[in-house]
């Protein structure tokens, strides 16, 4: 069953939707800078009519923000590259722990998981790929970008980035550059760039989204496919 309300936890986060344990699917949301929970419950809504079995959750930043209302996943006063990288470095290590308590409290695993990330929540979902081990086989970034572009792939996490091209506030341009890295590296990677979107999520960019986590295959399970097939010649597996 799907809810029409979510589920508030004492620390903010909105569980959309629950399923039976083990989860077959674990989908956890994560706002941006100076919203909260609430802000993507409308996608979580989408994606919970989408996988009516998944456990959905719009996940609440740990800090009150710095800059006005709602909350932060890190500090944006006085931002710079260098301190981005730094910031998100501080911040990673509890985030990566809730992932985690979530896949144990729905009994979902890594292969079944995606972090689904809007502006700073997309900084702090992409950043775990960088990262050993894995922490989801999928990741979402929307009007997202890497606060350190990653030097090798995460063999089997499939990132999606889609992005505004009238985002001003992290232009279409840093996705697109982190695309073609992505691609020059050997990472598994889709990117959509919507014209007429700035820096939010709307109609065009959610049938995107779930377009591409129901037909995109993972470049890992063709590479598994083919090294099982006893008739592939030698060599055409690479």
């Amino acid at each position: 069953m799907i809810p029409t309300d979510a589920d508030a936890m004492a620390d903010g986060t909105l569980v959309i939707a629950r399923s039976t344990t083990p989860a077959p699917q674990l989908m956890l949301l994560f706002h941006g800078v100076g919203a909260d929970a609430a802000d993507l419950a409308p996608l979580g809504r989408r994606l919970a009519h989408a996988y009516p079995q998944a456990c959905i959750v719009s996940v609440q930043a740990p800090q009150r923000c710095d800059l006005g209302h709602g909350r932060q996943w890190f500090s944006v006063r006085d931002i710079d590259e260098t301190a981005r990288v730094q910031r998100v470095a501080e911040a990673l290590p509890a985030f990566a722990a809730v992932v985690r308590q979530w896949q144990r409290d729905s009994g979902a695993g890594v292969a079944q998981t995606a972090l689904v990330g809007f502006s700073q929540g997309a900084i702090m979902a992409l950043e775990t790929t960088r990262h050993e081990p894995a922490l989801a086989a999928r990741v979402i970034a929307l009007s997202g970008r890497f606060a350190e572009l990653p030097q090798r792939p995460a063999p089997r996490t499939t990132l999606h980035l889609l992005h505004g091209m009238r985002d001003t506030v992290i232009p279409a341009s840093v996705a697109r550059a982190a695309a073609e890295h992505l691609v020059a590296i050997g990472a598994d990677v889709t990117a959509d760039l919507l014209p007429g979107l700035g820096h939010g999520i709307d109609d065009a960019l959610v049938e995107r989204l779930l377009e591409r986590l129901q037909t995109h295959v993972p470049a890992h399970t063709w590479r598994e496919a083919l090294a099982s097939d006893p008739g592939a010649p030698d060599g055409d597996v690479h």
